[in-house]
């Protein structure tokens, strides 16, 4: 992205110049912990310690053929849904443009898929502990989070920006940022982005899938043992759901095997879900403080 003179560009809007300011904070802040960080895992692995503590926890109740039903359940109701929404040609000028109105339907259908998932495992059984959302350490998980957080923004916003200039980046949120900077579209957005979608995806890949992948003590990836193998394989479908984003999905796989790491041994969704929220807030700022895209000149 080239940089055009002082004299030529105009003054963003307090609302972008404060978010710019913020993302240079953010870079400062996040390559100096991710140095510190790696040095500790590098300490920690040296001395055969693990990063994370592992607690006693009991395996799912659920089997495949559940996990087979709850992917179909969040496939589908999504889809039925948004299709009951109006197209932009049918829709009126409202107070809230169509595009709002699609981000909040798929925050909508991503809630209900969820609800629909965990009262089916209810009735299979499933108690609410093992859907993963309480923790017996919660300020500990919460600690884990910030520093699986410090660990991995730079390194990954870092690969992300470099994949771009390979394959250039799309998602529909940055699109809609394009255009909607008002407060009610960044709160869509916050809503979608910040607390939806770590729920969802963290219940989805860490638990439904994930933690049925840890019970079949047969699960093995090239000799790996099977905990490793369900973090592996969670995480690959996690960064293949992202197939279609530019390169998006790479760096979405180590992120993956993070959070997956983090839930194993915590037993809770509660660490992958704060450093999941706080890794997709990190990103919507930056969006935002990269400004529209320009209308023209070079």
């Amino acid at each position: 992205m080239e940089i055009e003179s002082i004299t030529s560009t105009p003054s963003p809007p307090p609302s972008e110049a404060s978010a710019q300011i913020a993302a240079l904070l953010i870079a400062a802040v996040a390559i100096g912990a991710s140095v510190g960080m790696i040095r500790w895992v590098f300490q920690r692995v040296r001395r055969g310690e693990p990063l994370v503590p592992r607690r006693s926890q009991e395996p799912v109740p659920w089997g495949g053929n559940d996990v087979l039903v709850v992917t179909i359940l969040f496939l589908c109701i999504p889809v039925c849904l948004l299709g009951w929404l109006p197209k932009p040609a049918e829709v009126s000028e409202g107070p809230l443009p169509m595009s709002i109105n699609q981000l909040l339907g798929n925050s909508a259908a991503m809630i209900l898929a969820t609800v629909a998932a965990i009262s089916y495992l209810r009735a299979r059984g499933a108690s609410w502990a093992s859907f993963g959302f309480t923790s017996t350490e919660p300020l500990a998980d919460c600690q884990r989070a910030v520093a699986g957080i410090a660990l991995i923004v730079a390194p990954l916003l870092t690969l992300a920006a470099v994949l771009d200039r390979v394959v250039p980046y799309h998602h529909q949120i940055v699109d809609f940022l394009a255009s909607h900077r008002d407060p009610a579209a960044l709160a869509v957005v916050f809503v979608s982005a910040v607390i939806v979608a770590p729920i969802v995806e963290e219940f989805f890949f860490r638990r439904v899938l994930q933690g049925w992948l840890e019970k079949r003590q047969a699960v093995a990836l090239y000799g790996v043992r099977s905990g490793e193998s369900a973090i592996a394989i969670s995480a690959l479908c996690f960064a293949l759901l992202h197939v279609g984003q530019g390169l998006a999905w790479v760096p979405l796989a180590f992120f993956g095997v993070v959070v997956g790491y983090l839930a194993r041994q915590t037993g809770s969704l509660l660490a992958g879900i704060f450093l999941h929220a706080i890794f997709n807030a990190i990103s919507v700022v930056l969006v935002v403080a990269a400004g529209p895209p320009p209308t023209g000149g070079s």
